[in-house]
């Protein structure tokens, strides 16, 4: 934007220049038509504003980001620098002053030689106006911004985004897993070669694509251990290439490369990023110094959400074939027991004593036992709800609290039961 205002400047003070009297201009009556002096006045004044205005404007924006910090945790600060509409107004004031500035500087008042680029101070008063609508308009979002369902809503919406995207997500041909797991060759376990992690870094991507290209171009096998999202130590395992022969130093280094590494979690290929994000909010949420089990409940609910839209895709299976069906990759991909894991499990822990919100997770898990048909998917559900009500028994002192919970866990049971029988028939 800074640099968009410096382009708009040279453009309008070479349009002033090529018509120095701008009789046909002035005659619009909309133009600012003062001397050297009221123009130099005017722009130093929206100038001086407008830098007031982005420092205020800075100000509320570090206020927020403190804010969100200390409730939402300081992994949510991504979601508040990248956003449109604080970087749109803080952009919009600095590039007014850019203008303004560079405007100035072409202001002569002498006698011999005066200039007053009349068009170009009228594009300064407009752009100070457009500048006064977006002040507004930040003030309203900086206070939308940091309400927590908004904030819970935009994870959310992240989460949603991630599921559409990976799930289900096909490379090349994949047969059932159980026909794939007999075409590894038998030598595989004691003869592969081992291709280790060249940095210490959170994995953020692997192009499959490419693992899967290079190891037709050298007929090969690969067999990933790891997966985006997990932290890797310099020397960890990464891949075991197969057969040895085919390995040598320029495999391994394309190997290393088709892996990104970097110093945080993306959301690019790891759909748990997003149901951590959701779930540090509830566990903060819980703890004593903040004690606000309603948005706890409001993260399980998008929880719940999302697993209910996972219940109606299909998960990529871990082997990768080429055209002629050989297995050439073998991946490590999340399971679903592992995201519903991943979901429940800190904000059972950290709900134990409260009662408002183990129901509410007993009432989320059956409602999306409601939509589940997958048999595994059941399974996690059901030892989710086996250890919310373990907990509960402990935990929650109140007998009508406890009988409560005790209902919603037997509704939990009744629907998965229901489903296994109606997925049997």
């Amino acid at each position: 934007m800074v640099a968009g205002a410096v382009v708009l400047s040279l453009v309008m003070i070479q349009l002033d220049k090529a018509n120095p009297h701008q009789n046909w201009v002035t005659s619009l009556g909309w133009t600012f038509s003062r001397g050297p002096e009221g123009s130099r006045a005017v722009l130093s004044t929206v100038a001086a504003s407008m830098m007031t205005i982005a420092s205020v404007t800075f100000s509320i924006t570090i206020v927020a980001l403190q804010l969100a910090s200390s409730q939402f945790g300081p992994r949510l600060l991504r979601n508040f620098m990248r956003d449109r509409g604080n970087q749109v107004a803080i952009g919009t004031f600095i590039a007014t002053f850019t203008y303004c500035l560079l405007v100035l500087r072409t202001v002569n008042g002498t006698e011999s030689e005066q200039f007053v680029p009349h068009m170009s101070v009228t594009v300064g008063l407009l752009l100070a106006l457009a500048s006064v609508g977006v002040l507004i308009y930040f003030i309203h979002h900086s206070a939308e911004s940091i309400q927590a369902e908004n904030v819970i809503a935009t994870v959310s919406n992240e989460l949603r985004g991630a599921i559409d995207k990976l799930y289900p997500q096909q490379l090349g041909n994949n047969p059932s897993d159980d026909a794939s797991e007999l075409q590894l060759p038998a030598t595989f376990e004691q003869d592969s070669v081992p291709i280790r992690s060249p940095r210490s870094d959170y994995l953020q991507a692997i192009d499959v694509n490419k693992l899967l290209k290079l190891a037709v171009d050298n007929n090969c096998l690969f067999s990933v251990d790891v997966r985006p999202g997990k932290f890797c130590f310099e020397g960890d395992l990464l891949v075991r290439a197969w057969p040895p022969d085919q390995i040598n130093d320029k495999v391994t280094k394309e190997v290393c490369d088709g892996f990104y590494f970097g110093s945080r979690r993306t959301l690019s290929q790891d759909v748990e990023f997003a149901i951590d994000q959701l779930v540090e909010i509830a566990v903060r949420a819980l703890s004593p110094g903040i004690n606000d089990p309603n948005t706890a409940i409001n993260c399980v609910d998008r929880l719940g959400a999302a697993l209910c839209t996972l219940s109606n895709r299909d998960f990529p299976s871990r082997f990768r074939h080429d055209d002629a069906g050989h297995l050439r990759v073998v991946t490590d991909v999340s399971t679903i027991a592992g995201i519903v894991d991943a979901a429940f499990d800190q904000i059972r822990q950290a709900s134990r004593e409260n009662a408002s919100v183990t129901i509410r997770l007993l009432e989320t898990l059956r409602a999306v036992a409601g939509h589940v048909c997958n048999e595994d998917f059941r399974g996690a559900l059901r030892r989710q709800a086996e250890a919310v009500h373990r907990g509960s028994q402990d935990g929650i002192k109140e007998q009508s609290d406890r009988n409560v919970v005790e209902q919603r866990y037997q509704d939990v049971i009744t629907v998965l039961s229901e489903e296994q029988h109606n997925s049997k028939e």
